[in-house]
């Protein structure tokens, strides 16, 4: 019988960027930050092992446009069944920093506010982790019937096994 490693929801921040003031006035792009961190459980497996308990995590089913997780097999703009643990790849912690410090840059200088935010949150974190991964590209008919919903998509997984942390970062606009 296969043994179950099951995360549990810790808490869930979210970044608007439209909650900063940006110098001029529209900087934000609609761009957001969803984090949902999780508890590891008491014996984790390796990180395939936990990266499949995320994708099975009822958490997972989220397509990130208001609406919440779903019952249907959905994450982001993809089939959430066509997301498996070797789509994720291992990167370092300089490597994940870039991902989402160039995509909040987004070309201009980010609020004071929003930085220290992102610092808290989301830069400290990738530093703090034990292991790190980006979700890989995926095929384009694993995107669900009404994806792309959004411009860009980045997501990170931090795993943070002296916290006995699981991170899932999303980043995005829309």
């Amino acid at each position: 019988m296969q043994r179950q490693h099951a995360l549990t929801l810790w808490d869930s921040p979210f970044i608007n960027f439209r909650d900063f003031a940006f110098p001029d006035g529209e900087g934000h792009g609609y761009r957001w930050v969803d984090i949902k961190r999780f508890h590891l459980p008491g014996d984790p497996p390796d990180d395939r092992g936990l990266l499949a308990a995320l994708i099975a995590h009822p958490e997972f089913r989220d397509t990130y446009d208001g609406a919440g997780t779903w019952t249907e097999p959905r994450h982001g703009q993809w089939w959430s069944d066509r997301i498996t643990p070797a789509v994720y790849e291992s990167l370092d912690a300089l490597a994940a920093a870039a991902v989402i410090r160039s995509w909040a840059a987004n070309g201009a200088a980010t609020p004071v506010g929003l930085d220290t935010r992102l610092t808290t949150d989301v830069y400290t974190p990738i530093r703090n982790a034990t292991s790190r991964y980006l979700l890989g590209e995926l095929p384009e008919d694993a995107r669900h019937d009404y994806g792309p919903i959004h411009i860009e998509f980045h997501e990170l997984v931090l795993i943070d096994r002296r916290m006995g942390v699981l991170t899932l970062l999303v980043a995005a606009d829309d």
